[in-house]
């Protein structure tokens, strides 16, 4: 057939043939609305299951919310965690927080977002008042456990996704590339440059006026708010720092820490750390032995690592700190990266079903694989995977969640406790 590259390229794959009777389609999976109560109970599941940092997170979003309660497609997920990808700020936590939106509008992505943040960060602060659950040799084999749970995770979704969006010779070709950029530029920059490059290539070689167009994505979130959104995220950045040298105060300067940490970090999660360290060990608030301490125990919670800073707010030692210092360092880390989410999503829409636009999402969600299947290897496997014992366990893991479709909280138990095992040998 004529134009073979961009017909393979289109997006009737196995993942997007016609739907059953009595199953919805495309379009409607992407329209469906539910409440805010429902929104809350799916995200509070998965913020007390999901260990493993942002890049596991992906993989139990889509577990849950694409393969399992269907409120999204696989394109229109891969599409918003490239977006996210795009934004500074803790992508898994802005995925989690639009999909909120779009299933429960405004309340629903506080919902999502509350739910998802709260336990890990409740958690941290307990451990900072004095918990020292994660210490000694019980501790350290549940981290690793949870560590191993990560790699199933993981590994099931770069499994997945590779099926649904690189599953030509073009598209895999772009995957494969996106690897080889991350590989050898690693950090965030890599990131956002295998990114830019997918969806260049997408434009070469995805392109097919033939395509269906993907279904309509509804975050009810107007334009004037999404430019409101945009305008108080530079307001912020800008006049915090002046309102702290102005005011003099703890809590402003803290405000203005923390807003500054979650604003200028792409991929969130581990990058923000240096930031944070400049941000509170440097001018005193807090030990390095109690920075480190905090780091180790958010390893153990689930939910994104953003909520250091609750653990961080609740330990330091000038006030405000303790409860009040952790609820401020949290919405202040957190505030920035929801601020863009918001102020892009009313845009999205427009954007995405311009031909040229669905040709380039091709291009940047077979990227978004490569990116996967990169972190399956660093950090995740590499920090999980220490001898043949290991691997059987994360092997067991994923054969349960692929094979016996078993929910991600059994295989995070079962996991966890191996991990506990394999310590007291």
């Amino acid at each position: 057939m004529a134009g073979q590259s961009s017909v393979e390229c289109s997006v009737q794959n196995s993942s997007a043939s016609p739907a059953q009777p009595g199953e919805p389609n495309e379009a409607t999976r992407t329209a469906v609305s539910g409440t805010p109560g429902e929104v809350l109970r799916t995200f509070l599941k998965l913020g007390l299951t999901s260990f493993g940092g942002p890049v596991a997170h992906l993989g139990y979003f889509r577990d849950e919310l694409v393969v399992r309660r269907k409120w999204i497609d696989e394109t229109g997920y891969a599409d918003l965690v490239a977006l996210c990808q795009f934004l500074p700020g803790p992508a898994s936590s802005q995925v989690g927080y639009a999909l909120g939106l779009l299933r429960g509008g405004p309340l629903g992505g506080l919902a999502a977002w509350c739910a998802f943040t709260l336990p890990s960060a409740l958690l941290l602060v307990l451990f900072a008042l004095g918990a020292t659950v994660f210490s000694g040799p019980i501790g350290s084999g549940l981290i690793h456990g949870l560590k191993l749970v990560a790699v199933a995770v993981v590994a099931q979704a770069v499994w997945g996704m590779a099926r649904s969006l690189a599953p030509d010779k073009p598209r895999a070709g772009i995957a494969l590339g996106a690897v080889l950029v991350v590989v050898f530029f690693p950090g965030s920059l890599g990131q956002i440059a295998a990114i830019l490059a997918g969806g260049l290539t997408g434009v070469w070689l995805c392109r097919d006026a033939a395509t269906i167009q993907p279904g309509h994505l509804t975050f009810s979130v107007s334009r004037p708010v999404g430019f409101v959104a945009l305008a108080l995220f530079f307001v912020l950045l800008a006049g915090l720092p002046l309102a702290a040298t102005a005011t003099g105060a703890h809590g402003v300067a803290l405000l203005d820490a923390f807003y500054r940490s979650g604003a200028l970090v792409f991929g969130g999660g581990h990058v923000v750390l240096p930031l944070l360290e400049v941000a509170v060990v440097q001018p005193g608030w807090i030990s390095p032995g109690a920075f480190l301490a905090g780091y180790g125990a958010a390893q153990a919670v689930p939910g994104p690592l953003f909520t250091f800073a609750a653990y961080l707010g609740a330990a330091m030692t000038p006030l405000p700190n303790g409860l009040a210092g952790a609820a401020i360092c949290l919405a202040a880390i957190f505030l920035p990266g929801l601020l863009l989410v918001t102020g892009a999503l009313p845009f999205w829409n427009a954007f995405r079903t311009r031909p040229l636009a669905q040709a380039a999402m091709r291009g940047t969600n077979a990227a978004v694989v490569g990116i996967l299947a990169s972190a399956l290897y660093s950090p995740v496997w590499t920090s999980a995977i220490l001898d043949a014992r290991d691997f059987a366990v994360a092997l067991v893991g994923f054969a349960l969640l692929t094979i016996w479709k078993a929910p991600p909280w059994i295989v995070v138990l079962m996991t966890a406790a191996s991990g506990i095992g394999l310590a007291l040998l």
